[in-house]
């Protein structure tokens, strides 16, 4: 598989393992649309953390990066989020948890806010639209894995999942999305040879290793340990 496989390789609630979202290696799979619901405010402030002083929840840091339909990494490309707070329950007077940003040079994102809360109908739930330049908007949820109400949601999609794991008193999210956005997939450019993966680096977003003689990149910062080799944590690595 090359690309960009979206990191949705979680166990659902019912121990099944949710279809990839998407694969990213035909160019005809880009992530689903889903509703925007009835939250959403246009405007809203550029800025990459949705912290502020006095916010209650759980820190939730979410990595990714978005690429176009030849699995090339798109920058420049606007995410705009929003989310209920701890409670469940949405700013719709000013612009709490709610921010736009801009993928970078390397198609990459990351967000820091806390975990949404849960409110009557839906399970727990992150929203984002999507606009690479000059090209139409896509409108999609997130989800967390394992979540009771992941099955009793009608709008719950498994192949939005991101995987999520705790880390330091927070947790770590991380999702690749796919725009339907034509590419040329240009030449082949072999990885360059990178350092072999070694159990205690601190590894960075962008680091790039090699392991059983395969190019990896680095998907966000961790210290390496046994068992998290890059071809058993995708949430870590992406091969190059």
């Amino acid at each position: 598989m090359t690309g960009g496989t979206a990191l949705a390789r979680t166990l659902t609630g019912t121990g099944t393992v949710p279809a990839l979202t998407p694969a990213c290696d035909d160019g005809d799979d880009p992530t689903p649309e889903q509703t925007e619901g009835p939250y959403f405010k246009p405007n809203s402030p550029e800025r990459t953390s949705l912290l502020e002083p006095g916010l209650p929840g759980t820190r939730l840091t979410v990595t990714g990066y978005v690429f176009g339909r030849a699995c090339r990494p798109l920058s420049g490309v606007l995410l705009d989020f929003w989310q209920a707070d701890g409670n469940g329950a949405y700013d719709n007077t000013g612009f709490r948890l709610r921010g736009h940003q801009y993928t970078d040079s390397r198609g990459s994102f990351a967000l820091t806010t806390i975990v949404p809360g849960l409110y009557p109908g839906r399970t727990r739930h992150l929203h984002v639209k999507l606009q690479a330049p000059n090209r139409p908007v896509l409108t999609t949820q997130l989800y967390f894995p394992n979540e009771p109400r992941n099955n009793t949601d009608t709008i719950f999609d498994p192949r939005l999942l991101m995987t999520v794991r705790d880390a330091g008193g927070g947790r770590e999210a991380a999702f690749d999305f796919v725009l339907d956005v034509p590419q040329d997939p240009g030449p082949g450019t072999p990885t360059p040879p990178g350092d072999a993966w070694t159990v205690g680096v601190a590894y960075r977003a962008g680091d790039r290793v090699t392991y059983a003689g395969r190019g990896y990149v680095c998907l966000q910062p961790h210290t390496a340990q046994p068992g998290w080799e890059p071809p058993a944590v995708p949430a870590l690595w992406r091969a190059a």
